[in-house]
């Protein structure tokens, strides 16, 4: 299949520049994290659905600090030296959901390649400490790739969330591009894991498109995640956060991201697609969906 290329410096295109940001939703739950300390990959990261999904009481928590030890040229979230462990987060976390009256849980990570572990205590803490709930919420993680590292994968699904969610980001031929600190087969290795050792849990990722694929490239990726035992799948536009990321190479039209789920259906996944589609973005609602 082949579509034509629209080049970013042809400006916005019509359904990227009606979404606007709705400040005013994204007061309550900032004011919320802030008490605790609690920081948000929505916020971090600057995405485009954050006002939409905080005025639904939804939002994707980044644990382990704010600080990445790796530097991906398409993401916001600082990088650099990460300060030590907050001991206190995995409270924090509960207390905030607990404020927030959340029955659907998002824990995310920054890259922690300075941990042993890549991070994966943080995690289980956080878990662990949601179970005590008198109402426990369903719980995802998205978790970092632990450079390939499986003992660090099985202490997460050990401890039994309900989604386990990896993002492979783009296809294998520009990981050294632009995820110069990540390895494609490390992350089909995680999704692989998670099939092998928790066949009940469901597995799910997430790319962007824009950065410089084929559509050919993309079909490649979703048979690769279809063979590792991906269940659900999401698809969205890359949107440059900043000027200090990388430009948009183009935006695929809403035909094009229609015609990768259909891609992605014939081959056995739940796709989730569409410029707006983030990998946490309607994460409840794909949860149950993929129980029906």
């Amino acid at each position: 299949m082949s579509f034509g290329p629209r080049q970013s410096r042809e400006g916005l295109p019509d359904w990227i520049r009606k979404r606007k940001l709705r400040l005013g939703d994204l007061h309550e739950i900032k004011s919320t994290m802030r008490r605790g300390g609690l920081h948000t990959v929505c916020e971090e990261a600057r995405c485009p659905n954050r006002s939409e999904c905080f005025s639904h009481h939804t939002a994707t928590f980044l644990i382990n600090g704010r600080i990445c030890t790796r530097n991906c040229s398409y993401c916001s979230i600082a990088h650099g030296k990460p300060a030590p462990l907050d001991l206190d987060e995995a409270a924090q976390l509960v207390e905030a959901v607990r404020e927030l009256g959340l029955e659907y849980v998002v824990i995310t990570s920054v890259d922690r390649d300075d941990l042993p572990d890549g991070g994966a205590s943080g995690f289980l803490h956080c878990i662990e400490a949601l179970r005590n709930l008198p109402e426990a919420p369903n719980i995802e993680v998205l978790t970092p790739d632990f450079r390939g590292e499986m003992s660090s994968v099985d202490l997460i699904i050990d401890a039994a969330p309900e989604v386990y969610n990896h993002n492979i980001e783009t296809v294998r031929r520009l990981y050294p591009e632009f995820r110069r600190s990540g390895r494609y087969d490390w992350a089909l290795a995680v999704l692989r894991r998670v099939a092998e050792r928790a066949p009940g849990m469901l597995r799910k990722s997430g790319l962007m498109v824009g950065l410089g694929e084929s559509f050919e490239e993309v079909c490649e990726l979703l048979r690769d995640l279809a063979s590792a035992g991906c269940q659900v799948v999401t698809i969205g536009q890359y949107l440059r956060p900043t000027p200090a990321q990388v430009e948009v190479h183009r935006y695929w039209t809403p035909e094009e991201f229609d015609a990768l789920a259909d891609e992605a259906r014939a081959l056995g996944m739940r796709p989730l697609s569409g410029p707006f589609v983030r990998s946490s973005y309607l994460a409840e609602q794909a949860f149950l969906g993929s129980r029906e």
